[in-house]
C-alpha cells in the first residue's frame, strides 16, 4: 500500500470536511454549502463510500482528500501530503514500489490458497471427512447451499496429505510454509499445519484469498480454534470474517453487527441477516473498525454472552479508546481492571461512529439465537445500548448496591466517562440515569470530585506484540480510478500523445484532457507534470518528468511503468485507447453527477424549496446535454468510425 493511500485509511473524508463544512446526511452521502463561493441552496456532497467531494454549483470542483486541503489552505501537493500526514500519524518514507516479481509470488500464493479451497471442500465429502459434514449439517444445522457458499472443508488427519498433493501440482515447500499451510519441524522438515480440523476460508474485503480459520473436530485437541499464522497475504488484525459478503447488506441496511465467531457468522447469514461479520477471534483492532466504519458508521456489537464475549466486547471498547486518544473500561483475562473510563466524547463527535452494545439472552450464541427465534434476533439488535448505558450496567453488576463504598466506585468510574459527553442534554440524562439506578440523589453527583483508582496501564495496542501496526488499507480501488491510472500509464511513457490526443478530442467537439478529469489528487499533480513536461523546452518530456517528481510520486509512476508493459507499436490503436479511457471518465463522472443531483432535487422537493428545484433542473439539463455528446462522439476502430458500420 502507498502512502497516499495509507494516509487515506487513517483519515475519514467526512470527518475532514465536516471541520470546516456543515455536513447532513443526505441518502449515503452527505450535502453542505460549498466553502468555496457563496451559495444558499447546498450543492456541496460528500461521499464517505469513495471518500471523495464534488461541488454541483457555480465552482464544479472535487477531488479528494488533499484536494480539499490543497484547495482550502492554498498548499502545493508536497505540503498538503506532510500536513495530512502528521494528521494520520503516517510516517513520510521513500517509496518503495513492489517489485514486479514480488506481486507474481504473491498472486502465486493466492492462487495457491484458492485451490486449496477445493482441496479441503473436497475431502468434506470423502469418508474420512464424514465427521466433519455431519457436524456442520446436523450440529450447526447449515444447508448444502451455505456450505458451498462459504467454501467449507476438511482438512484430512495426515501429517502430510496436504504438502503430498500441493507438491505435485508443482507448489514448494516453502511457499506452502509461506501461506500457512505447513509448519517446519525442529529437524527441518514440514508437515501439514491443519489436520482432522473444520476449515473455513477467509478473504478479504474484496473477496481475496488470505488464509483459513479451523475448528477442531476431536474435543482432546487444542486449540478449539485456529487461524493461519501471520503471512503476506494474512493477517488477523487487519480481516474482518464475512466482510466480502457482508459490504453491501451493511451499507444497505446502514448497520453492522459484530459478533464472535465464524460459524456464528455463517449462521446468521443463513437466516437472511447478512450484514454481520466477526474478528478473527481476538479482540476488535482499530484496523478492523477503522475498516467497518468505511460500510456504516453505525455498529453493534452482538458477542457471546459467556465470559470471554463481555471481555471482548470490552476489548472493543478499548479499541475506541485507541481511536480517539481517550480511555474506557477495560479488563483483563482475569477479569481484573486495569485501566480508567473517561470518555467516548471524540468517538462519537470525531469519528461520528454510533457503537452499540447488545446482551444476548438464554446463554444463547448468535446462531442459537436466529435458529429459536429470528424476530427476536431483530428486536435483540435494535435494543442495543449505547456504549455508556451498557458499561454503567456492567459496573453495577459487578458491585454490590447495598454498600454505600461499592456504590462510590462506580460514580468514581462512571463520572469521568458521562463528563465527557459534548451534548448537555445527553450528559444530563446519563447522571440522571446512574443516581435513579445507584438510587441516590442526582444533586450528589454534581460536585464529585473523581478519585481515580489505583490501575494499570493499558497495553498501548490491541495487536498481537511484534505484529506491525499500520492498518490496512480500506481504499477499494473503483473503475474510476483503475481507468484513470491506465491513461496516466500511456501518459507517462508516451507523453507525446498527450497533443495528438487532445487534437483528438477537439475533433470530437470535445474539451482537451484537463486536471480536472482526474479524480484523485496523486493523478492531477502527475497529469500537471506531464503537461509542464511538454510545454517546456529545455530538456527532454522524459527527463523533465524524472527531475521534477515528487519523491511521494515515485511509487506510483513505478507502478503506472510496469502496468503500461509492452505498448502497442502503433500509435492509432494507443491514441484511440485513450481517446475511448477519457471519454470514458467523463461518461462515468457526469452520470454519477446527475444522480446525486437528482437526489438533492428531490430532497429539495421534499422541503418546498422551489428555488433550489429550479436550480438543480437545469444543473440536470446541463449534465444531461454533456453526457448526450460524449455519447456521440466518434470512436475509430480500425482505422474507421464505429457509426461507419464494416
Amino acid at each position: 500500500m502507498s502512502q497516499i493511500d495509507e494516509i487515506k485509511s487513517r483519515i475519514d473524508i467526512v470527518d475532514l470536511i465536516g471541520e470546516t463544512v456543515k455536513l447532513r446526511r443526505a441518502g449515503k452521502n452527505y450535502s453542505g454549502l460549498c466553502p468555496f463561493h457563496n451559495e444558499k441552496t447546498p450543492s456541496f456532497i460528500v461521499s464517505p463510500d469513495r471518500q471523495s467531494w464534488r461541488c454541483f454549483g457555480q465552482c464544479g470542483e472535487g477531488g479528494d482528500i488533499f484536494k480539499f486541503v490543497m484547495k482550502k489552505e492554498g498548499w502545493d501537493f508536497k505540503e498538503a501530503l506532510r500536513n495530512l500526514a502528521d494528521r494520520a500519524g503516517v510516517k513520510l518514507e521513500a517509496y518503495k514500489a513492489e517489485k514486479p516479481e514480488e506481486k507474481e509470488a504473491h498472486e502465486r500464493l493466492r492462487g495457491l490458497l484458492e485451490e486449496t479451497v477445493t482441496f479441503y471442500r473436497h475431502h468434506l465429502s470423502t469418508p474420512g471427512g464424514k465427521f466433519a459434514l455431519d457436524y456442520i449439517r446436523e450440529k450447526r444445522h447449515l444447508t448444502e447451499t451455505t456450505i458451498e457458499t462459504f467454501g467449507l472443508g476438511y482438512a484430512p488427519d495426515s501429517w502430510d496429505a496436504t504438502l503430498t498433493h500441493f507438491k505435485s501440482k508443482g507448489f514448494t515447500e516453502q511457499e506452502l510454509l509461506e501461506v500457512g499451510l505447513a509448519s517446519q519441524r525442529d529437524n527441518g522438515g514440514f508437515i501439514d499445519k491443519f489436520r482432522n480440523r473444520l476449515m473455513i476460508p477467509i478473504r478479504d474485503e474484496n473477496g481475496k484469498m488470505t488464509g483459513f480459520g479451523a475448528r477442531i473436530l476431536d474435543p482432546n485437541d487444542f486449540p478449539k480454534f485456529m487461524n493461519s499464522p501471520e503471512t503476506p497475504l494474512f493477517s488477523k488484525s487487519r480481516l474482518l470474517y464475512g466482510l466480502d459478503r457482508a459490504r453491501k447488506p451493511i451499507r444497505s441496511a446502514d448497520q453492522a453487527v459484530i459478533v464472535e465467531g465464524y460459524l456464528d457468522v455463517i449462521a446468521v447469514h443463513q437466516a437472511g441477516f447478512e450484514n454481520v461479520v466477526s474478528p478473527m477471534g481476538t479482540s476488535l483492532t482499530e484496523g478492523q473498525l477503522r475498516l467497518l466504519k468505511r460500510f456504516s458508521r453505525n455498529i453493534v456489537l452482538a458477542l457471546d454472552p459467556d465470559a470471554a464475549g463481555k471481555i471482548a466486547v470490552l476489548h472493543g471498547l478499548e479499541t475506541a479508546r485507541q481511536l480517539v486518544g481517550s480511555k474506557v473500561p477495560v479488563f483483563d483475562e482475569g477479569g481484573e481492571r486495569y485501566a480508567d473510563a473517561p470518555s467516548l466524547l471524540r468517538f462519537a463527535d470525531r469519528l461520528q461512529v454510533d457503537l452499540k452494545v447488545v446482551a444476548l439472552p438464554d446463554n444463547l450464541d448468535p446462531d442459537e439465537l436466529v435458529e429459536r427465534d429470528k424476530d427476536e434476533w431483530v428486536k435483540l439488535v435494535k435494543s442495543a445500548k449505547p456504549i455508556v448505558l451498557h458499561v454503567m450496567h456492567t459496573l453495577i453488576a459487578q458491585h454490590d448496591l447495598n454498600n454505600p463504598k461499592d456504590k462510590a466506585k462506580i460514580v468514581n468510574e462512571m463520572l469521568p466517562f458521562i463528563s465527557g459527553i459534548s451534548n448537555p442534554v445527553e450528559r444530563d440524562d446519563y447522571r440522571q440515569r446512574l443516581a435513579r439506578l445507584l438510587q441516590v440523589d442526582e444533586r450528589s453527583l454534581m460536585g464529585v470530585q473523581v478519585q481515580g483508582p489505583r490501575v494499570h496501564r493499558p497495553r498501548p495496542r490491541l495487536e498481537t506484540p511484534g505484529q506491525e501496526q499500520t492498518p490496512v488499507s480500506t481504499q477499494t480501488v473503483s473503475p474510476s480510478h483503475r481507468i484513470e491510472a491506465h491513461i496516466l500509464s500511456l501518459l507517462v511513457r508516451r507523453p507525446d500523445l498527450l497533443y495528438r490526443l487532445d487534437r483528438r478530442l477537439q475533433e470530437a467537439a470535445l474539451g482537451h484532457l484537463a486536471p480536472e478529469d482526474f479524480g484523485y489528487t496523486d493523478h492531477q499533480v502527475l497529469f500537471r507534470l506531464v503537461r509542464q513536461s511538454l510545454d517546456q523546452d529545455d530538456h527532454d518530456a522524459d527527463q523533465y518528468l524524472r527531475q521534477n517528481l515528487p519523491p511521494s510520486l515515485q511509487g506510483l509512476v513505478d507502478e503506472l511503468a510496469v502496468k503500461a508493459g509492452e505498448l502497442d507499436p502503433l500509435d492509432d490503436r494507443l491514441l484511440e485507447d485513450l481517446f475511448r479511457a477519457v471519454v470514458m471518465i467523463r461518461r462515468t463522472a457526469l452520470a454519477e453527477s446527475i444522480n446525486q443531483v437528482h437526489f438533492l432535487q428531490l430532497e429539495a422537493q421534499q422541503n418546498g424549496d422551489s428555488e433550489a428545484v429550479i436550480s438543480y433542473r437545469e444543473m440536470v439539463q446541463h449534465y444531461t446535454l454533456t453526457l448526450r455528446g460524449l455519447d456521440q462522439a466518434p470512436v475509430k476502430q480500425n482505422g474507421r468510425n464505429e457509426s461507419e458500420g464494416k
